[in-house]
């Protein structure tokens, strides 16, 4: 293969045009005859693909070798986001957002057992805790944390009907809100009076869950939402409209959680 691009780059590329044609990284792995983690390997740019592999993948995905490897290829970023808008208006198979109810709540559960008595945490904090959770499971796993579905709002990405569903949690004695304020501004803040239901989310689910609180837990609520405003999805979703899952494979360093895991294996 050529030295000219990195194994990254070729596992987006090949992330990018499995998802033109329309299959999930399991009808693809079934199809080349590899497992869905190899594939899931490859197209983090964790593993290498053989000639053999490449091979199937070129017949499958209907691509030249001389174009996928050359440095033409339409992998830049505008190009690549006019390609996913198409994808999206004629795909019929994208996968919808399903809330989760009782898997939210368990997720929310979670977050405040770890992070409630951070006096940070407020309100915006947690809702950009969830964001981040719900993006990077999906990114690695290409399958919905909550489920929740998000809104490009001026104040960041919030999930739908949340409101409603922390009023019930208020109401069955699940979490408590109070106000407070953190240096000198509002805030409300929520502490949980059960424990998360850990039976609802998985060890893969759990440890997105911990990376997410490890690395923005201690941000503050106007650093968390600046930063949330610099990430992909959120970039070139429009005002007011659902924030597409989808995007997340197009996020590049320092938001791709891809790219992220792999600098950390090389330091």
């Amino acid at each position: 293969m050529s030295s000219e691009i990195t194994r990254e780059e070729i596992g987006k590329r090949i992330a990018f045009l499995r998802k033109r044609k329309g299959f999930s990284q399991d009808d693809l792995s079934k199809l080349v005859a590899i497992s869905r983690s190899s594939l899931v390997q490859i197209e983090a740019g964790k593993r290498n693909l053989d000639v053999l592999e490449l091979q199937k993948l070129a017949s499958i995905l209907e691509f030249t070798l001389n174009d996928f490897m050359s440095a033409e290829f339409m992998f830049e970023k505008k190009h690549l986001l006019n390609e996913f808008v198409n994808v999206i208006e004629s795909e019929e198979r994208i996968s919808i957002a399903t809330s989760n109810v009782p898997k939210l709540k368990a997720v929310l559960l979670y977050l405040l057992e770890k992070c409630a008595g951070k006096p940070n945490v407020g309100e915006t904090v947690l809702y950009k805790l969830l964001y981040f959770a719900d993006f990077n499971y999906y990114e690695l796993y290409e399958e919905h944390l909550t489920g929740s579905r998000y809104r490009k709002l001026p104040f960041g990405p919030v999930p739908q009907n949340l409101d409603a569903i922390i009023d019930e949690m208020i109401d069955s004695h699940s979490i408590q809100r109070i106000k407070t304020e953190f240096h000198g501004l509002p805030q409300k803040r929520y502490i949980p009076l059960e424990k998360s239901n850990l039976k609802l989310i998985s060890g893969a689910e759990k440890e997105v869950l911990d990376k997410v609180i490890e690395q923005f837990s201690d941000w503050t609520a106007s650093a968390i939402s600046a930063y949330s405003h610099k990430d992909l999805p959120w970039i070139v979703s429009k005002e007011g409209e659902e924030i597409n899952y989808e995007l997340a494979f197009y996020r590049e360093a320092p938001f791709s959680v891809r790219t992220y895991d792999d600098e950390n294996l090389e330091s």
